[in-house]
């Protein structure tokens, strides 16, 4: 058994208050709190923990901003190519069609808005099924 020697100190008493409501959380002793900041206080290799775990964060945001960059250049891409399409196929409507094609864009485009509102909900992404399509086939 490993012997302590006793040591009375003050705390500020919020930061009492702090140790206490850590060592409720871990279910360990105030002692034992202290005891391990003062070893981490006190241990050289400190900053380089500190650096490694900033630089692990770091490439972690850095794949995650390069996740989000391919997704964008897919989305524009897509919305790109489908106006193009669209702009191609679609015919001049004469005046006596457009009020009537004006009340389906509209009716199709509430469709459209609820559909994306129920994906948007469940978290289902086009982005997501599109990757685990090409998954799947190669």
């Amino acid at each position: 058994m490993t012997t302590r020697t006793r040591m009375n100190v003050y705390f500020d008493p919020a930061l009492l208050k702090q140790v206490e409501a850590l060592a409720l959380r871990r279910k360990v002793s105030k002692s034992a709190i202290v005891e391990a900041a003062v070893a981490s206080f006190l241990s050289g290799d400190t900053s380089e923990k500190l650096e490694a775990a900033m630089s692990r964060r770091l490439d972690r945001l850095g794949r995650q901003v390069d996740t989000l960059d391919e997704d964008l250049a897919i989305l524009g891409e897509t919305l790109s190519l489908f106006i193009r399409f669209w702009l191609t196929i679609t015919p001049p409507l004469p005046d006596s069609a457009k009020e009537s094609a004006r009340a389906k864009g509209a009716e199709r485009f509430e469709g459209f808005m609820q559909s994306l509102g129920r994906r948007l909900a469940t978290g289902d992404r086009f982005l997501k099924e599109l990757s685990q399509d090409m998954d799947v086939s190669e």
